[in-house]
């Protein structure tokens, strides 16, 4: 089986856990049998071509005409696709596309039709999730793509139930079309060599540690974390907060900080490479993600794989992954009185950190394994290969055309 699949991030340009994603389950669909062609987003400093892990790598460049706004943006890096997804598929005898999210729909679409190729796409957000609603045109737009993006594809895939039932209902797609498969953890991914002044950097020895780790946007519910360390530190002020990532509500979740007179226990970290997260999390008493809106929830496998406490809000897919008390502990959205009850309970009661830890680490081992993710994945690819067989949709006209190339 050959597949191409399309990304706008992939290693080392990571902007949201799509790039993790991938880097886990592509080398794993390769040990499977399955020879894969990533097409992706490069940087001024990247390989435009290399084999890694097995897999396929080809990085457009960069943008070179500056643009207006990020759609304008997306249109550019989706012709970039195209001129390089051409060469691969004439050279190569792609049998399927996997695309995604809505920023390769354009390229994903074109290519479908121009070849007569199924299309397998995968969902990790919406744009009516994250905003809890449509209120611009921008996400309007953003909102039509998603849409069109289900609608092209043979195959939907979703990282979790509570994905599903969001994307079949809001875009009116039939139950059978859209395929649940959650995602993994590697332990691996998070070995720490952990140098022994490491901790004097971050925390004064007296001061327990709690740790976010994630895009600094409003959904993630970063404002409900700083306006609980508030409520903590008026129980227990030998508690510090790290808080690790970038994005557009940085600067305004550095001033909330400020106001509420605790700016000097909340530390931002800025993007954190892999050893910096590896290391944070290892000196985490509990870590702690409070989002409003979250698909299925990754940094809950992370805290669970490195034996940290997690405490996550009651939504989305934290809301399948944690049992209250068992793996973890869960908070009501948006309340910040109810996640720092949790996270001094955590803190506090040394017995049910303990329970957590060992339950939560006995599950990700056994229930979030790559290769069972791989293996479901290719159980998708098949079946969408065996219906468009069975069609016969442009075959006989493709090859004649592949034929004189």
């Amino acid at each position: 089986m050959k597949l191409l699949v399309l990304s706008w991030e992939y290693p080392p340009c990571h902007v949201g856990g799509l790039a993790s994603h991938l880097s886990d389950l592509l080398p794993e669909l390769v040990k499977e049998g399955v020879e894969v062609h990533l097409i992706t987003q490069g940087l001024s400093d990247t390989e435009e071509y290399e084999i890694e892990k097995g897999i396929h790598v080809y990085r457009v460049p960069p943008v070179e005409i500056e643009t207006n706004d990020f759609a304008s943006w997306v249109l550019q890096f989706n012709f970039k696709l195209v001129e390089k997804a051409i060469e691969v598929i004439n050279y190569h005898r792609i049998d399927l596309i996997h695309s995604h999210d809505w920023l390769v729909n354009f390229a994903a679409q074109t290519l479908k039709h121009s070849y007569k190729l199924p299309l397998v796409t995968t969902i990790h957000a919406t744009e009516v999730g994250r905003n809890q609603g449509l209120h611009n045109e921008q996400q309007r737009y953003i909102n039509d793509i998603e849409w069109k993006s289900t609608y092209e594809a043979w195959r939907v895939i979703c990282c979790s139930q509570y994905m599903k039932d969001e994307v079949r209902d809001h875009f009116s797609l039939p139950d059978d079309k859209v395929q649940v498969i959650n995602n993994g953890v590697k332990k691996e991914n998070f070995s720490s060599d952990l140098p022994q002044s490491f901790r004097d950097n971050y925390a004064r020895p007296e001061e327990r540690i709690v740790y976010f780790i994630g895009r600094l946007v409003r959904e993630k519910g970063v404002h409900v974390l700083i306006n609980a360390a508030q409520e903590v530190l008026a129980h227990n002020y030998n508690v510090k907060f790290i808080i690790s990532g970038e994005g557009p509500a940085q600067m305004w979740l550095e001033d909330q900080a400020a106001q509420l007179g605790i700016r000097e226990k909340v530390l931002f970290t800025g993007y954190a490479d892999k050893k910096l997260r590896n290391n944070l999390y290892q000196i985490a008493d509990v870590a702690a993600f409070p989002s409003l809106y979250e698909p299925f929830g990754i940094v809950a496998l992370e805290a669970m794989v490195t034996q940290t406490p997690v405490v996550v809000s009651d939504v989305g897919g934290f809301s399948e992954i944690i049992e209250h008390n068992k793996n973890g502990l869960k908070v009501y959205p948006g309340d910040s009185a109810s996640l720092a009850h949790n996270l001094l309970r955590v803190l506090s009661d040394h017995n049910l950190a303990a329970n957590i830890i060992t339950n939560a680490y006995q599950e990700v081992k056994t229930e979030y394994n790559w290769k069972t993710i791989a293996n479901k994945t290719i159980d998708v690819y098949q079946e969408v290969l065996q219906e468009y067989d069975e069609i016969n949709w442009g075959t006989q006209e493709i090859q004649q055309k592949l034929a004189t190339i």
